[in-house]
């Protein structure tokens, strides 16, 4: 498995440079580049003018670093992230989707309900999306506890959330 590189914010934009100011909005992206996915920054008149091409993207504020840190992240957010995620076939893809699952799941957005092997030899789990009448599908790529901790570590980092804490 490849180690995920994505950085926290550099709190300025990534089209201009120009820095945010404290509780300015901002466009937080992921890029895909030869590298993997890499998080870029916009400020809103730059995207809105811009559009850069993005692999998705989300708004969120440059916090102020003397108040308390959020730790709320939509839910509607990880759930679009995680249908977004479902035909991907990179392994970063698979393992990073596979963690979200996690997360979901113990947030009970989703809910294990199967698992069957597919004809590549791939263990796949069937899962109930909480409150709708639709089942999404993901495959378990085994990682360790270690791999897993990391790439949530790197997610709250990314989406700016700590997923320590069941919302």
């Amino acid at each position: 498995m490849a180690d995920w590189e994505i950085k926290k914010s550099l709190g300025q934009c990534s089209g201009t440079d120009r820095e945010f100011e404290i509780g300015e909005e901002f466009v937080a992206a992921l890029v895909q580049t030869d590298e993997g996915l890499v998080r870029q920054d916009f400020s809103v008149d730059y995207w809105n003018e811009s559009q850069p091409e993005v692999y998705c993207f989300w708004k969120t504020r440059l916090p102020d670093p003397e108040e308390k840190k959020k730790l709320f992240i939509d839910d509607a957010m990880l759930m679009a992230f995680f249908d977004r995620l479902a035909e991907e076939t990179d392994p970063e893809k698979i393992n990073f989707r596979f963690v979200l699952t996690l997360i979901l799941m113990r947030k009970r957005k989703l809910k294990y309900d199967s698992c069957k092997i597919d004809d590549d030899g791939a263990e796949v789990w069937t899962l109930k999306v909480t409150g709708q009448d639709r089942f999404g599908k993901v495959v378990n790529p085994h990682l360790t506890e270690d791999q897993i901790e990391g790439l949530t570590a790197q997610m709250g980092q990314i989406l700016q959330a700590d997923f320590d804490e069941t919302q």
